[in-house]
This record gives structure tokens, C-alpha cells and sequence, in this order.
């Protein structure tokens, strides 16, 4: 699944492409992905400029001059893709046909064209008020953004204080932090020395400093690098983005722990059905 710099990496490759410039067709090509699409979604796209193309925690908004917000989620397997010659470097051909997985195509002004391809079906779009978006069911209970001023070790420690859930399943709840997903959750715990099974509620004031700091060392790192490609994940240009060979623990059972001084070895363990990847020797 995405995570924040994988959705921040897509929204910058769309931005000279999309914003100040109208949607001249839109081909909404089913009725529906994970969840049907809003009424008349092509009809409402077609015609509207993009002012403004946002983030918020894993979804991108595109903010449009008739006073609606297009929400995208990318899912497991979505992307979006840019076509045409306009800026020099992108990913289809503009002659070429929409293919099988491309469910939404949007011929943009000034020659791009911007696909939605999703083979597998679990990415969503929705049309919302620009003004209320803080209360789509998506977006409401969606907690402050890492790399934003609303973040910081007193924020942890508050949302923290008296849990025994692991700290790892608190990372990933999305209304404590947004856009943390289990590779970035892991290799900031590993930058911090923080064990993933250990108690929320047991981490010292000046560790969560450690923590925000790691959290988001490793979410800027990951978002100039365009992400990480395990699977699914491209940028807008259909290019790979590289930080998966910068991992530290994720994906690394087996291997030595690649923290400076450790002689220890990365081990696995599946919390809440998840992977793991730690250390014990370096994380405690």
C-alpha cells in the first residue's frame, strides 16, 4: 500500500502538469473501483481547472475552480500516469489507447494526458466540497501530518500516555499520525532504538524527540528518493522510485542490522498480521 512519500512523490510529478491548467476531457471508463464513483464524475471534471493539487495523509486532492475537491486514493495498485510531450519526460505514448487497468483518463490543457491504472480495483476516487473536506468520512479523523507544524514529541506523548499497545501498532493508527505505513513505521523505529513491540505508553519524553526526528528523516529521505518500489509503486513518470535500497530493517531478515556500531541481525516477527523487521540487538 503507498505511503505518505510515495503520494507525495505522485502529487509532484502531477503538479506541472495539472495545476492552473483545465481538464478538457475526462473518460471515466466503470462505474466503480473500491467504492462506485460519485454521479456524473466525468461530466463534472470535464472543463474544470486544477488550482491547486494537495496532499492529506495517503490521498491526494485536486482542487477545482467549481468549488469541488477530487480525492484519489492509489490503493494497492494504483497510478497515476502522465502521457504527452509537455515538460519532456513521461511515461506513455500520447497516440496510445487506454489500456485494460486504465479506468480514468483525463486529456488535460496543453497536450497531457493523465491516467488512473489500478489493476487490482482497491483504489478510490470521490468528488467533495473544497470547502468541507475535513468532514469526508475519508479525511475526518485523520490525525496531524509528520512533516507538519501539528506534529511533535509533546502531540506523541499525549496520544501515547497510559496505551500498552505495541508503539508500532500506534504509529500506524492514522488518527495519532497520518500517512504512516508499515515500511516507514519500521525503519523509523530502527533509527530510533525503539523495539516495535514495546508499550506505547513506556517511551520517555526526550526518546519521542528521537522518534519525530527519525519519523521525519526517513518520510524526507523516502520522498527524494520517489518512494519505495516493492511492487506496485511508480511514479508519475512510470519511473521506479529507490529508497527500498536504502531499508535498513525492512525486508532485511537474515541480513546484519546496517546500524553504525551494531553487530546485530535483523529478525521478523508478525504483529497484528503484519511484518516486523527489527533488531534486538540495537532496539529496545
Amino acid at each position: 500500500m503507498p505511503e505518505l512519500p510515495e503520494v507525495e512523490t505522485v502529487r509532484r510529478g502531477l503538479l506541472p502538469v495539472m495545476e492552473g491548467r483545465r481538464i478538457e476531457r475526462a473518460e471515466v471508463r466503470r462505474p466503480d473501483l473500491r467504492w462506485p464513483f460519485p454521479e456524473r464524475m466525468a461530466e463534472r471534471l470535464t472543463g474544470a481547472r486544477v488550482t491547486a493539487l494537495g496532499r492529506r495523509s495517503k490521498y491526494l486532492l485536486l482542487d477545482l475552480d467549481r468549488g469541488e475537491t477530487l480525492i484519489v486514493h492509489l490503493g494497492m495498485s494504483g497510478r497515476m500516469l502522465i502521457g504527452g510531450q509537455v515538460l519532456g519526460q513521461f511515461h506513455h505514448d500520447v497516440g496510445a489507447g487506454p489500456g485494460p487497468h486504465d479506468h480514468v483518463v483525463l486529456d488535460i490543457e496543453g497536450g497531457a494526458r493523465v491516467t488512473f491504472n489500478d489493476a487490482r480495483r482497491f483504489g478510490a476516487m470521490d468528488l467533495w466540497p473544497s470547502g468541507d473536506l475535513a468532514g469526508h468520512r475519508l479525511l475526518r479523523a485523520i490525525g496531524p501530518e509528520p512533516l507538519g507544524n501539528g506534529f511533535s514529541a509533546e502531540t506523541l506523548a499525549r496520544a501515547f500516555k497510559g496505551k500498552a499497545a505495541p508503539v508500532k501498532a500506534a504509529l500506524l493508527n492514522q488518527g495519532i499520525v497520518a500517512g504512516l505505513g508499515n515500511i516507514y513505521v519500521s525503519e523509523a523505529l530502527a533509527r530510533a532504538g525503539l523495539h516495535p513491540a514495546r508499550a506505547a505508553g513506556t517511551i520517555p519524553p526526550d526518546h519521542l524527540e528521537v522518534l519525530v526526528r527519525a519519523i521525519r528523516q526517513v518520510l524526507q529521505e523516502a520522498t527524494e528518493a520517489g518512494g519505495s518500489s516493492l511492487r506496485d509503486h511508480r511514479q508519475a513518470n512510470g519511473e521506479l522510485g529507490y529508497f527500498q535500497h536504502a531499508f535498513r530493517v525492512y525486508d532485511q531478515a537474515g541480513q546484519p542490522c546496517r546500524t553504525e556500531g551494531c553487530a546485530g541481525t535483523v529478525e521478523r516477527i508478525v504483529q497484528s498480521g503484519r511484518s516486523s523487521y527489527y533488531c534486538p540487538q540495537c532496539q529496545t
